[in-house]
């Protein structure tokens, strides 16, 4: 089997799975389904973090099976926690709509909740203004 994409490979945007089958062929389940944390990390490391529960959180052992410095494989476990730490594509949608809301209850200023979007990346027009 291949590893379990996380990203879109053409745009690096979330993936939805649609489609869940059981490995014997006797269940098949339809819809639309998030990948959760997972969606937040590259294939390369997911394959790290299983490295890591399998070690028992001992970075040094992940990094020996690597056959890495433990300086390198303490970067990829940084790495990960940005990643993790990094607001997904919904966390920032709903920011902006709760932004929205405020502005159309007359509760933020037009030029306040320019600012608050502008500030979360979303309110950017397409000529960079």
């Amino acid at each position: 089997m291949q590893q379990l994409p996380t990203r879109d490979p053409v745009s690096g945007g979330e993936l939805i799975v649609t489609r869940l089958e059981s490995a014997a062929g006797d269940v098949v389940i339809e819809g639309r389904f998030s990948l959760g944390w997972l969606a937040q990390l590259s294939p390369e490391q997911v394959a790290f973090v299983r490295l890591l529960a399998l070690h028992r959180g001992n970075v040094q052992k992940v990094a020996g099976s690597l056959r890495v410095a433990y300086n390198t494989a303490r970067a990829r476990l940084d790495e990960i926690a940005t990643a993790l730490s990094a607001p997904t594509l919904a966390d920032r949608q709903a920011r902006r709509l709760a932004v929205l809301d405020q502005l159309d209850a007359g509760d933020l200023s037009f030029d306040a909740a320019l600012r608050l979007l502008r500030e979360d990346g979303g309110g950017r027009s397409t000529d960079g203004r």
